[in-house]
């Protein structure tokens, strides 16, 4: 596609005037016009952006507007209708995480878009992340060795979901890194949780995913910590990455440590595990704004026809991850194979 891109965004509610603000702020794009229900909302925007055609009605924006792609950042529950009504309408369409609510749902709008010949692709933004680019290549460089676990911790308090629980809200950024960089796929997924403040909206869930060669993750998540936490461990044969995005500055550090079994004894006088302390660094990782990098990959797609780096399939497997999670918790934790799951 030639020319300038003619952007809509719908949802100008928590995320979406993020997507506003990068999107205006690009060259090669027109960012034509916002929707929301909210008069309310679509006033402040205007009063941010007044060039920028405000609309309450999603059709019109779709059929009136004059978009070449439109970007949805609505609650969850709408992001299958509204993405279906825009790959229908031939419009390029980017969607926040997560995709939508069911693998059948993704799996229908992947249709769409194919026949549609049109970029499909979903809002994972810490896979634009410039740190999270770093730690995929200190991972594939074997610095670390073997990866043998990850485990990451997204914890705050609120902002409380209606329509998702905390895993569904919270989990899919560490679900999509952690794929990214096992590139693998899960065997089973089981998840405990409760529900403290909402009935029957998990508001606290621990989640563990099984790979294969016995690697393993465990991702917590939480509504009801006082502290914001953002943080994942990679623990490798050789080394170990803590990832804290809450950091200002030295956001990954590389830990020299390691426990060797030894190979061979005879007695057990002579078993004796070893354990390797060296140094701690911290790369240099010059610092660019995920959501810019994403926008503009979108945008790229677009106008060259190549596959996003997070495209329909890669938030497939993200919301398959999710729907087992939420199988788990009605059987109280119990583990959902994926080779099981894809028979029901």
């Amino acid at each position: 596609m030639q020319g300038t891109i003619n952007v809509g965004v719908v949802g100008c509610g928590y995320w979406g005037p993020n997507l506003i603000r990068n999107f205006r702020a690009l060259g090669d794009c027109q960012l034509k016009m916002m929707c929301d229900v909210s008069e309310q909302r679509l006033k402040h925007m205007r009063a941010l952006y007044p060039e920028v055609a405000a609309e309450t009605n999603y059709e019109r924006m779709l059929n009136e507007g004059g978009l070449d792609a439109v970007v949805i950042a609505t609650s969850v529950r709408y992001h299958y209708p509204m993405a279906k009504a825009s790959l229908l309408a031939g419009k390029h369409t980017m969607i926040e995480k997560p995709f939508a609510s069911s693998t059948a749902e993704c799996e229908e709008l992947i249709d769409i878009a194919k026949k549609k010949g049109v970029v499909l692709m979903v809002g994972h933004t810490f896979l634009y992340s410039p740190v999270v680019r770093r730690i995929k290549e200190i991972v594939d460089s074997g610095d670390v060795g073997e990866i043998r676990y990850i485990s990451a911790r997204r914890l705050n308090l609120g902002l409380f979901q209606r329509d998702i629980n905390v895993a569904w809200d919270l989990a899919p950024h560490d679900i999509s890194v952690i794929l990214h960089i096992l590139q693998d796929q899960p065997l089973s997924v089981s998840c405990r949780g409760a529900a403290h403040v909402t009935p029957g909206i998990e508001d606290v869930t621990s989640m563990s995913l099984l790979f294969a060669n016995s690697r393993s993750a465990i991702i917590q998540s939480s509504w009801l910590d006082p502290r914001k936490v953002r943080e994942m461990t990679i623990v490798g044969s050789k080394r170990m990455i803590v990832y804290d995005d809450v950091a200002q500055q030295e956001k990954i550090k590389i830990f020299d440590v390691r426990v060797d079994r030894p190979p061979h004894y005879d007695t057990f006088a002579e078993f004796h595990y070893a354990y390797h302390y060296g140094d701690v660094y911290a790369p240099y990782v010059k610092q660019d704004e995920p959501l810019k990098t994403e926008c503009q990959h979108f945008l790229d797609c677009i106008k060259t026809g190549t596959t996003p780096l997070t495209d329909g399939h890669k938030g497939l497997e993200i919301v398959r991850v999710l729907e087992a999670s939420s199988q788990s918790l009605k059987l109280n934790g119990a583990p959902i194979d994926f080779s099981q799951a894809a028979k029901s």
